[in-house]
């Protein structure tokens, strides 16, 4: 038998664009030889359509789509993931054979922890699915019902399937693709049976699924892998699978560079944009930004923009504009001193009395936000935030301010991690793209004289480490003292991130690239008195 791994980048709600997108998939597949071609877990709505489920409406117009799907199937059998309305509504696999849809396979096992909600749309099924192609029976699961050990796949190995197939719509997150091989390894060996997965690939809001489609053999070994960020169609004969070839995993820093321009490049093409702005301060957070965004879209679609104010020194000046010339990227500058004086004029009043402080400081990045925001209505650029997870996570960013934007790049990378991507996309690109001057220079918001971010905040190299801990692996503020942690550096931490819960609340999506993301993984009261 002849397989064929569909890995397919599709877009929520777009059920004319994702059936094209299939079809051409199932007529490659066909002109390829194959017997059988896998799609992802809903790949006919896109994955996850959320609350579009609760529309019956569109429920029913996934069901008409996958219908003409199922008639482009003469000559090959396709496993296709949609919706399936039987009284109650399940998330399933239309079985389409020779026209028509022969059969359906439900999902039996619905996550609802992190990213996961589909108690909330899903039934869980019960039967096994089981269908002949080519004198292989091949059984049939949907995502999470192969990340739990025993039913269905050691049912359907016992019911005398020879292959296991698995349509998948799983999430990507540092070390998941490993992780995720680990788990399919182990369920081919629980069941003795042969595994293939295909997985989803693409952007959708902040989640990315990163593809790595496989199949493995029996025994746990991995035979054939597809590449990872990007759509193909990794066919492969089953007498001979390991022919399809293992795609390599990159490193973490790797992953992280393949998720963030993949979640720009989707998010922007998939929501009508042409183009992108970024506030580029001389620093480092907004220079990864625009490198990256220059990866994704090509420096004609991004603008670097400028804005100094009284406080920003000549060398991150120079910085800035040096960073706009290494991409190629369109520059302007935007000085802000006349609009700062006008607003602390008429604001002038109402602060006698009073030395200047935090208002003064927040003020001049709310003024960048507001001249950034134009930029974005007048031009229909969407506004990219370089604010990091470390600043984010105890409020070391300013609400409509640095915050400003439709979507946050840097949201889930931490500080440490930023300067690890800087010099990882200069050695990728064997020349200097963000400037080493901006890699070497201390920290600063420029929002006073001679500020560092060290005096408002620990040193990055040990906040980041309580960060992870507390933030992604809920370790208790004793619990972190236990550990080893500088005691005073926790307490500082913890009260600033239970303090900035409703800064984060109010930030813009952005790539999600750990475990436990601000939003969707991280759901946390912005009234909470309770301290760890």
């Amino acid at each position: 038998m002849r397989l064929a791994l569909a890995q397919i980048d599709p877009t929520v709600g777009d059920l004319d664009g994702n059936r094209d997108l299939i079809v051409a998939r199932i007529e490659e597949a066909r002109t390829a030889g194959a017997d059988l071609v896998l799609l992802p877990e809903l790949a006919v709505t896109g994955y996850p359509p959320e609350d579009l489920l609760l529309r019956p409406g569109f429920v029913q117009a996934a069901r008409d789509s996958v219908e003409r799907i199922a008639a482009e199937t003469q000559g090959i059998v396709a496993l296709v993931g949609v919706p399936l309305y039987d009284g109650v509504l399940y998330n399933a696999c239309a079985i389409c054979v020779d026209g028509k849809i022969a059969g359906w396979a439900k999902k039996w096992h619905l996550p609802n922890y992190g990213v996961f909600d589909e108690k909330r749309y899903f039934s869980s099924g019960g039967e096994l699915a089981v269908v002949d192609v080519a004198g292989t029976r091949v059984g049939i699961t949907i995502c999470e019902d192969m990340w739990v050990p025993g039913p269905p796949t050691t049912d359907l190995a016992a019911a005398g399937a020879e292959l296991i197939v698995n349509l998948s719509a799983s999430p990507f997150h540092v070390g998941r693709a490993e992780e995720r091989e680990a788990i399919f390894s182990a369920r081919a060996q629980e069941s003795g049976v042969r595994v293939a997965l295909c997985n989803t690939v693409g952007g959708q809001d902040e989640l990315i699924f990163d593809g790595h489609s496989l199949f493995i053999e029996s025994d746990g070994t991995v035979l054939a892998r597809a590449p990872g960020f990007e759509e193909t169609l990794l066919v492969l004969d089953l007498e001979r699978p390991e022919e399809a070839g293992l795609a390599p995993l990159a490193d973490d820093l790797e992953q992280m560079r393949c998720a963030l321009v993949l979640g720009l490049r989707d998010y922007v093409a998939k929501n009508g944009f042409d183009a992108v702005v970024v506030s580029v301060s001389g620093g480092i957070d907004s220079a990864v930004t625009a490198a990256l965004a220059v990866e994704a879209l090509g420096p004609d679609r991004v603008h670097c923009v400028s804005m100094p104010s009284r406080y920003s020194s000549e060398e991150t000046r120079a910085d800035a504009r040096r960073l706009a010339e290494n991409l190629g990227c369109d520059f302007r500058e935007l000085p802000i001193e006349p609009v700062v004086e006008a607003y602390t004029g008429v604001l002038a009043e109402s602060f006698a009395g009073r030395q200047p402080d935090v208002a003064e400081e927040n003020l001049q990045a709310r003024v960048r936000g507001t001249l950034a925001m134009a930029l974005s209505n007048k031009f229909g650029w969407l506004l990219v935030a370089s604010g990091n997870k470390s600043e984010l996570s105890v409020g070391y960013a300013t609400l409509y301010g640095d915050m400003a934007g439709g979507f946050a790049l840097l949201k889930d990378v931490f500080k440490t991690d930023v300067f690890r991507l800087a010099r990882h996309l200069n050695e990728q690109a064997g020349r200097e793209l963000v400037p080493e001057s901006t890699i070497d220079r201390a920290p600063s918001a420029e929002l006073r004289e001679d500020q560092l971010d060290e005096d408002s905040l620990p040193p990055y190299s040990e906040l980041d480490r309580v960060l992870e801990a507390y933030v992604e692996d809920d370790r208790s503020l004793d619990e972190l003292s236990a550990d080893g942690f500088d005691p005073d550096v926790v307490a500082r931490a913890v009260a600033l991130i239970d303090r900035a819960e409703y800064k984060r609340r109010q930030a813009p999506p952005g790539v999600r690239l750990r475990s436990k993301a601000f939003g969707r993984d991280r759901r946390t009261p912005i009234t909470n008195r309770w301290r760890s």
